[in-house]
């Protein structure tokens, strides 16, 4: 835990949140901004600023207990989010995951600017990622 971190310090209890779930390794809680209603955090209770920096049994529980808060918020439709530093929007530098329920009224609106790669250009990055995976 880190005693600067807010995410920590809303695990310690010090500063409020509307907690949904709690486990012994992630803490869920209604986002303060949200882009709609039920928009919740989840939230390992392991302090590291990328999804690399914590280790697997912190992640055990997120997806079991993303699923229990979309199927609580009823909603058919949503996001789970996941960002891994400042050029990938993260503001609050402890992993964290957003569930973000979608209808018509809101929700996360997403732009995917995608690239056109030729068949040798995939199978390079396909080659280069598969050697790192094997190591």
């Amino acid at each position: 835990m880190d005693s600067n971190c807010i995410f920590c310090k809303i695990i310690r209890q010090e500063i409020k949140s509307y907690k949904l779930i709690e486990t012994d390794t992630v803490y869920s809680f209604l986002d303060i901004g949200p882009l709609n209603e039920g928009h919740a955090l989840i939230i390992p209770k392991y302090h590291g600023q990328k999804i690399g920096d914590i280790p697997d049994e912190y992640l055990h529980d997120v997806l079991p207990v993303a699923k229990k808060i979309a199927k609580a918020v009823g909603c058919t439709d949503y996001n789970i989010l996941q960002n891994n530093g400042k050029l990938a929007h993260q503001e609050v530098m402890h992993v964290h995951f957003h569930v973000i329920p979608k209808d018509e009224n809101g929700g996360l609106i997403i732009k995917w600017p995608t690239k056109k790669l030729s068949e040798e250009q995939f199978k390079a990055i396909h080659e280069k990622i598969l050697a790192k995976l094997e190591n």
